[in-house]
Formats: C-alpha cells, sequence, structure tokens
C-alpha cells in the first residue's frame, strides 16, 4: 500500500515530536521552567526572523486573545514538561493525547461548536483510561496525573484561541505569541523562584536541540495538514504510543504492565473514536 504524502510528514512529526520529549526526559536536573525558557527563546528567535522577512508586524491585531494563546500555552508546556520529568514517557504522552477531546468540550462552551452527545461517551472511555493507567501503575501519583490532564486542557484553550484568531492574524505572529509570553515569564521565575541551573555543554545541546526539533515537528506538522484531509492525518498523532513505549524503553528502561498498556489504548481509543465519528451527524 502506497503512503501518501501527507501520512509520511504527520510520521515524521509524531517522530519528531517523540525524540524531543525524550530529550527533556533527559534533562531531570535542570527546572521545567527553565527548559521551557529554553525553548522558548529558539522558537522566539526562528520565529522573529521569519516575521522581519516577511514583513509581518510582530504585534497583531487582536492582542488579548493572542495574549491568552500565550499565556495558555505557557502553562500547558511547562505542566507537560513537568510530567514529561517525573512521568513514564509514555504514560505523560498518553495523558497529554486527550487535548483533542477538551479541545473539543472547550471549544462547545466558548465558541458554541456543536458536540455530539456520543462525544462525551468517547471521553469517558479516555477517562476511564487514564484512571486505569494511574491504578495500575504504582509510579504515578495523582497530582502528577492531575497536571498531565491540566497540560492537555490548556493545551486544549491554545487551540481555541488559535481558531479564533485565524481570521484576523497571521499563523506566524500566532506562533510568535507563545515565545513572547514564555520567554520572559519563565526567566524570571527560574532567577527568582525556583532557582538557575547552568547547564553543562551537553546539557545545552539537548536544550538547543528541544527549540530546534520542535520547529522542525511543527514544519511537518503543517506540510500533512496543507497536503491531506485533517481528519485523515489526525489520527496518525495516536501513532506516538507505539513511539513512546519503544523510546521509553531503550533510553529509560521503562516496562509496563498489561493492565497500564490497556489503559493508554482506551485513552487513545476515546480519542480516536472521536476524531472519526464524533463529528458525524446522525
Amino acid at each position: 500500500m502506497k503512503i501518501s504524502y501527507g501520512i509520511k510528514m504527520m510520521l515524521l512529526a509524531v517522530l519528531t515530536f517523540s525524540m524531543m520529549n525524550v530529550f527533556v526526559k533527559m534533562l531531570p536536573h535542570i527546572p521545567t521552567l527553565e527548559i521551557v525558557f529554553f525553548r522558548a527563546l529558539v522558537s522566539l528567535i526562528l520565529s522573529a526572523i521569519i516575521l522581519m522577512r516577511k514583513r509581518i508586524s510582530f504585534w497583531g491585531n487582536n492582542k488579548k486573545v493572542l495574549l491568552l494563546r500565550g499565556i495558555f500555552g505557557t502553562v500547558a508546556l511547562s505542566l507537560y514538561f513537568y510530567t514529561l520529568q517525573v512521568m513514564p514517557l509514555a504514560s505523560a504522552m498518553v495523558i497529554h493525547y486527550m487535548s483533542p477531546i477538551l479541545t473539543a468540550i472547550i471549544a462547545s462552551i466558548f465558541l458554541k461548536e456543536h458536540l455530539a452527545a456520543r462525544q462525551y461517551f468517547f471521553f469517558l472511555i479516555s477517562f476511564i483510561g487514564i484512571v486505569s493507567i494511574k491504578g495500575f501503575d504504582a509510579r504515578l501519583d495523582w497530582m502528577d496525573v492531575a497536571a498531565g490532564v491540566g497540560a492537555a486542557a490548556l493545551s486544549g484553550a491554545a487551540y481555541n484561541c488559535i481558531r479564533w484568531l485565524k481570521f484576523t492574524e497571521d499563523s506566524h505572529v500566532i506562533i510568535f505569541y507563545f515565545p513572547l509570553i514564555a520567554m520572559p515569564s519563565t526567566l524570571l521565575l527560574t532567577l527568582f523562584v525556583y532557582g538557575w541551573v547552568t547547564p553543562g555543554f551537553q546539557d545545552l545541546l539537548l536544550l538547543i536541540a528541544i527549540g530546534v526539533l520542535t520547529q522542525i515537528a511543527q514544519i511537518f506538522l503543517t506540510k500533512a495538514y496543507q497536503s491531506e484531509m485533517a481528519n485523515k492525518v489526525a489520527g496518525i498523532t495516536n501513532t506516538g504510543i507505539i513511539y513512546a513505549l519503544g523510546l521509553g524503553w531503550i533510553f529509560f528502561d521503562e516496562v509496563f504492565d498489561w493492565k497500564v498498556i490497556a489503559g493508554m489504548f482506551l485513552v487513545i481509543g476515546g480519542v480516536l473514536a472521536n476524531l472519526v465519528f464524533g463529528g458525524r451527524r446522525s
């Protein structure tokens, strides 16, 4: 069977994001917000270069929603990076896959988008999966799981801000507002609250790689959505569970009970069912 260009791009995007997650987990001695700072620093430089080349104003039109997008994105990424540092790789990634369902729920509340009754059932399946993951894995703490769900929910809020802004803002401006908020806020918190840890040479390479890999993954992601129907390529993101299980075993010796793996696939199944069937009308 021939694999389309869009699916290839999405597979590369998922793999690139997965490697970025591995690098985050390799830095448990670096404060989470410091990692977010370096991630934002790379993104700010690259985004600013693009905006200057295109001669687009940095500041956009709807500044209130742009600021909200930056705030939601900053807190979501900080919580997600925290879960990557303290939880098994696959568990952190799978819980974050709840974001499409939470995005739909937030959109139904604030953007008045229709949410079919069966989508709540799919959400329940994913929630049961998360409870199973926590219940059968003694390495997980409920507070850490809550942080993972919070990261997914805030990602959903950021995605809804992006949808709100799509008719008024250039996509590069929307991207720019994340590091514009994230870089100064995480730097100040790291310096005056959590404490700065000067990275060694290897740490610095990993921190730069996290920012660069994220930008590369965004390119792959954009090409995937530009060349295929959204519902066709979006489901490919769930292949990340395979990457996560494999990479977690290779780099961190992570193994899981079959009941935990079953819970992971319940989460993925609920998300995938919401993607495939949630938007259909009876």
